[in-house]
């Protein structure tokens, strides 16, 4: 029996904030399930030379300080993204801060990049690293409120955690730290990824992990040509398309529509499509995406990848649907691609462009 229908509903008795805190207590203390996976070949997929037993991770927000790694692995997923980390430790904003919007099956947060700092993660994954992981890992960096100077921040957090990390993401999409999506402005930009390529390639070379921007769904047209033509034009690894929204569907019926914060889950799904969509065109398929938003089932994780996602992500319709959802996404995306005759996933992204 599926023991997240029983638990669940219990855990959302608590406050959302207490319920994640709670969550990542059990995970520690190992005495949260994991879930039984058996690989299906067709699911493995590379990307970056580097090799991936199936394209569905953990999004950066629910592990921030990378403390329940291993354990998240253990779900089923074929990776899982640490962070937002930033160099100094800091609190996030006041509380109550995460908010569910159950009838939406959505989440609104306004955390503030709250996290240990950069010392902190670095020594959980110094120690993580000890062993062979079973997945890939990915680390979000973010920079401080207070800090001046981004760049600053993202070379700072790119030198301490690079060594750990099988991929980098630059994070400047959360709209919970002011100023953050100004970065997203072409010529800062290219500031920011020119000097944290250069600290990835001072730190360790040929070696360096291959670097990610993290983008959010509110852009214009011309905002998306600018990322793409700097993406391409300054070689970046990959894009993360896309973090949360700052606009309210009409649609939404929760009493928490109307808190300030980023909104993930169902109502976000359309729009991080599209802007998945509109970014592989863009940027002609050239460069690695990863598909997040809304994602709460095998055909909608189908449907990320034939807009152009080479991997995928997911975190909110965690809260609603638990662990096992891993596991029947999985199962689902295989089907459906060898319903359409696809022998691996890789042969499947973009496949709505063609």
């Amino acid at each position: 029996m599926n023991s997240f229908r029983l638990v669940g509903p219990l855990i959302r008795l608590l406050d959302a904030e207490k319920a994640h805190s709670f969550t990542l207590w059990c995970l520690k203390k190992g005495v949260a399930p994991s879930q039984k996976v058996t690989p299906d070949p067709i699911l493995q997929t590379s990307i970056w030379g580097r090799e991936f037993t199936n394209p569905l991770g953990l999004a950066a927000g629910f592990d921030k300080n990378a403390e329940v790694v291993k354990p998240m692995l253990a779900q089923g997923f074929g990776f899982t993204e640490v962070g937002s980390i930033t160099p100094r430790a800091q609190p996030g904003n006041p509380k109550p801060r995460i908010f569910r919007l159950s009838e939406d099956k959505a989440v609104i947060n306004r955390m503030g990049f709250n996290n240990a700092g950069a010392v902190a993660a670095a020594e959980n994954l110094s120690e993580l690293r000890k062993q062979p992981l079973n997945g890939l890992l990915g680390v979000n960096l973010g920079k401080n409120k207070d800090t001046a100077v981004a760049l600053d921040d993202y070379e700072m957090g790119a030198k301490q955690l690079c060594h750990f990390a099988d991929y980098i993401v630059i994070n400047v999409s959360s709209p919970n730290t002011p100023g953050l999506r100004a970065l997203q402005d072409r010529k800062e930009l290219e500031i920011l990824i020119v000097g944290v390529q250069r600290v990835l390639l001072e730190e360790m070379g040929e070696k360096a992990p291959p670097l990610v921007l993290k983008i959010a769904p509110d852009l214009t047209e011309a905002d998306k040509v600018d990322i793409a033509a700097v993406a391409l034009d300054l070689a970046l690894d990959g894009l993360t398309i896309t973090n949360t929204t700052i606009e309210r569907p009409s649609s939404l019926k929760s009493n928490h529509r109307s808190e300030t914060g980023g909104l993930s889950g169902a109502p976000l799904f359309d729009a991080s499509t599209r802007v998945l969509s509109d970014m592989y065109r863009l940027t002609e398929g050239k460069i690695p995406l990863i598909g997040v938003g809304g994602i709460s089932s095998g055909e909608q994780a189908y449907q990320k990848i034939r807009a152009g996602a080479s991997l995928i992500q997911l975190y909110s319709a965690l809260v609603y649907f638990g662990p096992p959802l891993v596991t029947e996404i999985l199962e689902d995306l295989s089907r459906l691609l060898k319903r359409d005759g696809y022998n691996s996933v890789s042969e499947a992204v973009g496949a709505e462009h063609n």
